[in-house]
């Protein structure tokens, strides 16, 4: 029994020990970071700065983890930190 127990708890658990529970709420911080660097700007004028569709930007805001493309390419425009907009760590700002 303690065995089935030990192997569940490790199963919750990815390599290197990140739960599931702490990767979805990295996943979900990852809206309102996306919506404070947009800041004041729309979603469609945002997205054509962006080069995608507003569509695209409406569900990463909303939770759907963004593709690499758009957070690579958002890093780059916008001099974003990835560290920062992905897991909340240092400055929004690269310098």
């Amino acid at each position: 029994m303690a065995k089935a127990i030990a192997r569940s708890s490790r199963s919750s658990r990815g390599p290197r020990g990140v739960t599931k529970a702490a990767l979805t709420r990295h996943k979900k911080q990852i809206a309102g970071r996306l919506s404070q660097i947009r800041s004041a700007r729309s979603q469609r004028g945002f997205a054509r700065e962006l080069g995608v569709f507003q569509q695209n930007v409406n569900r990463y805001e909303s939770g759907t983890t963004p593709h690499a493309d758009f957070l690579i390419t958002l890093a780059l425009q916008e001099n974003v930190s990835l560290d920062w907009l992905l897991l909340g760590r240092g400055q929004p700002r690269r310098r």
